[in-house]
């Protein structure tokens, strides 16, 4: 009889269901037969301003050198998050995103007969990538949707070496307020790196952010994880950072892909870090259009989760068949039941005000179908 070479792979990784994206615009063109610009994807919490002047001529400059590999090191983008946030150049890791950055932490820091610990209605990743290096995965039940902080620390274990938290979380949009994260990272014991992803910092106003780059001094078991994919509208590009200690982003470099970001995406970075004018648009652009998204679902009589990133994720009842028929009238969102264990919920990337008023529209018609 002749053996399965997939029996060669650990058991950990053959029982890994992969993550599933959001789905792609012409996908849905194809199996529907719609023409793609008529529809409208608010399933992958992109920014619908694009990108700005700036980072465009950034891209057009970097396209004269693609026949050559990137720098390595990343240094001009190192070298602008440094003077951006105060922090030695040597404390930052590049990725391609930031999920090549929480890879990368997990690649480093678990393994076989190590755990980490992260809460139910987390962001794919953790459990994913936890598993995929042999640990074990430690999900703590949520707290209103979000992170119960003091379950967390109660359910960290001898093997624990990673504790995962996301703020705001993705996908539930809920938020830590920076007394409260602060207060869990002294609690959490030195030996346990925490990983707080900022995917969606941008999003928050100033008074609700954490002030985690600084608690990088007095905390050396702080990784701090933030993306250029979402306020910066790059996420075509991937590229993403981390911020540790000097001798933790030594360790993740160690495993990191030589060539991990492109050179386009490097100058389109370091060029959008600096369009503050752009990031501030969005903030503003987003604020407004969550309003829009959580009238019109009041209006319809669904509940909502209170958001503080650029989603919304609303309780529909038979959320598969909800989005099965919005995918009819052009309209893709994002089902979070699965792993995120929220079956009822849909999430739902904040677009333009036209296209936050076609989805309610389709929801309205979705709903009495």
């Amino acid at each position: 009889m002749q053996m399965d070479p997939c029996e060669l792979s650990p058991s950990y990784v053959r029982s890994i269901a992969p993550y599933q994206p959001g789905k792609p615009i012409s996908e849905l063109a194809r199996e529907l037969g719609l023409k793609e610009e008529s529809i409208i994807k608010l399933a992958s919490n992109e920014n619908p301003r694009g990108i700005g002047p700036r980072t465009r001529a950034a891209i057009e400059a970097a396209l004269g050198d693609i026949a050559r590999y990137p720098d390595g090191n990343g240094h001009g983008l190192k070298t602008a998050l440094s003077r951006r946030y105060g922090v030695d150049k040597g404390a930052i890791v590049l990725g391609n995103g930031s999920n090549d950055v929480l890879e990368l932490i997990a690649l480093a820091f678990l393994g076989p007969g190590r755990s980490a610990v992260y809460a139910q209605h987390c962001f794919a990743v953790y459990p994913l990538a936890t598993q995929a290096r042999g640990a074990r995965g430690i999900a703590v039940p949520a707290k209103n949707y979000g992170h119960d902080l003091d379950a967390m620390l109660a359910a960290i274990d001898d093997e624990t070496y990673v504790v995962w938290v996301a703020n705001p979380n993705n996908p539930t949009g809920t938020m830590l307020r920076p007394e409260e994260l602060e207060s869990f990272l002294k609690r959490v014991p030195e030996r346990v790196i925490v990983v707080i992803d900022e995917a969606y910092n941008e999003y928050l106003s100033p008074e609700l952010k954490s002030e985690t780059v600084k608690w990088l001094r007095r905390h050396p078991n702080l990784v701090v994880t933030r993306t250029f994919s979402k306020a910066y509208g790059l996420a075509g590009l991937r590229v993403g950072y981390a911020m540790a200690q000097p001798s933790v982003a030594d360790i993740m470099n160690r495993v990191r892909q030589p060539f991990n970001v492109n050179s386009i995406a490097l100058g389109a970075a370091t060029a959008a870090l600096d369009d503050m004018e752009f990031v501030a648009r969005s903030f503003a652009e987003n604020l407004q259009g969550l309003r829009q998204i959580e009238d019109g679902a009041t209006r319809l009589g669904l509940e909502w989760i209170p958001s503080y990133g650029n989603f919304i994720t609303v309780r529909v009842g038979k959320a598969n068949e909800i989005f099965r028929r919005l995918l009819k009238r052009g309209v893709i969102v994002r089902p979070v039941g699965g792993g995120y264990q929220l079956p009822e919920h849909l999430r739902i990337t904040i677009g333009t005000a036209e296209e936050n008023e076609r989805f309610l529209s389709a929801l309205a018609a979705s709903l009495k179908e």
